[in-house]
């Protein structure tokens, strides 16, 4: 495991321990009617009983017990043996049957192709370098046709000062950097100040997704702004800068031609 993957794993392996934000296990209370919860846009036609669901980068105990109490078949691929720990106890609590799996959602080499129907991934794109290293694992383990339901910080909201001026947030980051995005104080709920976050550029959140096989069959930006907020919270901030997209895509059946793969633009 490389030294990014060690700092992350080490740093979501602590967020579990503390209870920090993204570590918050499901309410069983919401376990009596999980769908509306796990999917407000009705992409998966209010039923997934029986369906193979991988929860991608989705430790902690929340999507992976939403899908079971749903009826699915689940497997959760998580980096932190912590976060995962969290989901085998209310797998425990609740009597689910739910298998984890530790890896890195860039390589899921140990998981057989095809073996899923739908993926669920939370935002957790902006941990690793490659996006499309993601996105190749993710078509090869999904059946032709099954959904692949993933949620990405969007670039400007990475880009975007965290303290409001009079002419709302500054870009303080370039869009085409390399490297991982610099380290924050704790607080910040835009980012996970604890982890090394990276930005992707649109032409690799959505061109990569089809390049890797997918059609994009629709995409959300999830709503959180309020413009009586506190200047500077995650409110105030996400009235001027949505901070991520919902994306819905289809895997594409093998015989379906795929687009060239254009030149990208590198600095």
């Amino acid at each position: 495991m490389n030294d990014l993957y060690e700092h992350n794993r080490r740093a979501w392996n602590e967020r579990a321990r503390s209870g920090k934000r993204h570590t918050r296990s499901v309410l069983a209370k919401d376990l009596a009617n999980p769908l509306p919860i796990l999917d407000p846009e009705g992409w998966l036609r209010g039923n997934i009983t029986g369906r193979r669901v991988l929860c991608l980068a989705s430790g902690g105990g929340l999507q992976s017990a939403l899908c079971a109490a749903a009826g699915a078949v689940v497997t959760v691929v998580d980096l932190s043996p912590e976060m995962l720990a969290l989901d085998e106890q209310v797998a425990g609590t609740h009597g689910f049957d739910i298998k984890v799996v530790e890896a890195s959602m860039d390589d899921l080499s140990m998981l057989p192709a095809d073996s899923f129907e739908i993926v669920i991934q939370p935002v957790s794109t902006c941990y690793v370098a490659d996006i499309l290293k993601v996105y190749r694992e993710v078509a090869r383990v999904v059946a032709p046709g099954g959904l692949y339901i993933s949620q990405h910080k969007q670039p400007v909201s990475l880009q975007a000062g965290l303290v409001p001026s009079n002419r709302g947030y500054v870009l303080s980051e370039p869009y085409y950097r390399m490297g991982p995005l610099p380290s924050l104080v704790e607080g910040c709920l835009h980012r996970e100040a604890d982890n090394l976050e990276f930005l992707h550029r649109w032409q690799e959140i959505l061109g990569g997704l089809c390049r890797s096989g997918f059609a994009i069959e629709d995409l959300v930006e999830p709503r959180h702004a309020d413009p009586h907020a506190e200047p500077g919270s995650f409110a105030h901030r996400s009235v001027y800068v949505a901070p991520y997209v919902k994306i819905k895509a289809r895997r594409l059946d093998a015989s379906t031609s795929l687009p060239e793969r254009p030149k990208l633009w590198t600095p």
